[in-house]
């Protein structure tokens, strides 16, 4: 969804067609780092209070003044340069595995692994969130980038190949299945 072009923030209206603004955030929260700012024609405190726990970073209620709108874009710009410029770390690490998303290269202890572009878009994930819980849905929506019409299967084969190879390498155990829910990376 954002890959072809270099947002820098979002202004997300919740009144849309197809999906509401709540599964737009959602997917924006599960792909981007980037300042979301909700604009809404609902007040409510509960809207605004639910909307920011699901990953807003402001919220403004319709009207709204166009002035006040471009100095809270420029706020979150300003926030989210300085973090971008110090945060992201290039070198996933998590256990023995280093992942480098610009080279595309993985080792497990030291032992480089040779993954394909599935595999390797589904270790991305799980090792950039590493306490997050990622159902298969999860999963396959974001790496093959179309909607989950409930095939379970190729997530399951992906996995399973991709656990083959770090097993190969490694006596550690890497990707946990939590039952009935999805998959995460193991502590």
């Amino acid at each position: 969804m954002l890959e072809r072009e270099p947002w820098k923030c979002v202004i997300l209206d919740l009144m849309l067609p197809g999906k509401s603004g709540g599964e737009v955030l959602a997917a924006i929260r599960e792909k981007e780092r980037m300042p979301v700012i909700v604009l809404s024609a609902k007040a409510e405190k509960e809207s605004k209070l639910e909307l920011l726990s699901l990953g807003a970073d402001d919220y403004m209620t319709k009207p709204f003044d166009i002035d006040e709108l471009l100095a809270r874009v420029a706020a979150q710009l300003r926030r989210s340069t300085v973090y971008a410029d110090s945060g992201r770390e290039k070198i996933l690490r998590h256990s023995d595995i280093e992942m480098n998303p610009e080279t595309r290269s993985a080792t497990v202890g030291g032992v480089p692994i040779h993954l394909t572009q599935r595999e390797f878009d589904i270790l991305e994930i799980l090792l950039r969130h590493p306490q997050k819980v990622y159902s298969r849905a999860n999963i396959f929506e974001s790496v093959w980038n179309e909607d989950f019409i409930g095939d379970e299967k190729t997530v399951n084969v992906h996995i399973s190949n991709l656990r083959a190879k770090l097993n190969a390498v490694s006596q550690n155990s890497h990707i946990r299945t939590i039952w009935s829910v999805g998959f995460r990376i193991a502590e």
